[in-house]
């Protein structure tokens, strides 16, 4: 029995210490603790490692669905900007969205749960991020309001109400840039980053 369960012992122990590795990765690169200052980054790989450390959050457990990611990315230029603080804005984002799909992650609801993140560069050479999920929207009255320190609809010792609105003081205030919100009830949520003509062009830097 032990020989012929060693294989799949091992096997499931690789999994593991490669899981374990792309956290621990993913970790280091998403908290850029040696790079304070503004410097050229690469926006997919932010998103990318803030979805790893997340991913206990977006599996499937129990009777909670997973919640499935929809990628859009178009090729972007690197992007000057404070890498570690972008990565915080991603994760209070995402976080966010999941918390909003929670109540459709049951089994036996007919929708399913899913993030759509896209990419794109528009004409000036402004870097857009787009977050969004399909869970049940946000109220007008509650949409004013989201971005308002220590304003929270959830209860109390569940959230302080600082994550949109330190997020909302990275994007505008130390990157120059927007972030908006734009929700419908019943339909779900979408915010949108957009961060100014900072961008090392290809080749620029070559000599």
């Amino acid at each position: 029995f032990i020989k012929k369960d060693f294989p799949k012992l091992l096997k499931s122990i690789q999994m593991g210490s490669n899981r374990v590795r792309d956290i621990v990765d993913s970790l280091r690169n998403f908290s850029r603790l040696d790079e304070a200052n503004m410097k050229e980054s690469n926006i997919h790989e932010g998103i990318d490692n803030t979805l790893v450390i997340l991913q206990n959050q977006i599996k499937y457990s129990g009777d909670r669905k997973a919640i499935e990611i929809v990628k859009n990315y178009e090729d972007l230029p690197l992007i000057e900007c404070y890498p570690a603080q972008l990565n915080q804005v991603f994760m209070n984002l995402l976080n966010n969205a999941i918390d909003a799909l929670e109540p459709f992650r049951h089994s036996g609801g007919e929708r399913s749960p899913q993030i759509f993140i896209s990419t794109s560069q528009e004409e000036l050479g402004n870097i857009v991020i787009r977050i969004a999920d399909n869970g049940s929207g946000i109220p007008d009255e509650i949409k004013q309001r989201i971005f308002d320190p220590f304003f929270t609809t959830k209860p109390i010792g569940q959230g302080t109400g600082l994550g949109l609105s330190i997020s909302y003081q990275i994007i505008t205030q130390t990157h120059n840039g927007t972030l908006k919100c734009d929700s419908n009830v019943g339909e779900g949520t979408e915010f949108k980053i957009t961060i100014p003509d900072r961008i090392v062009q290809a080749g620029e830097n070559m000599g």
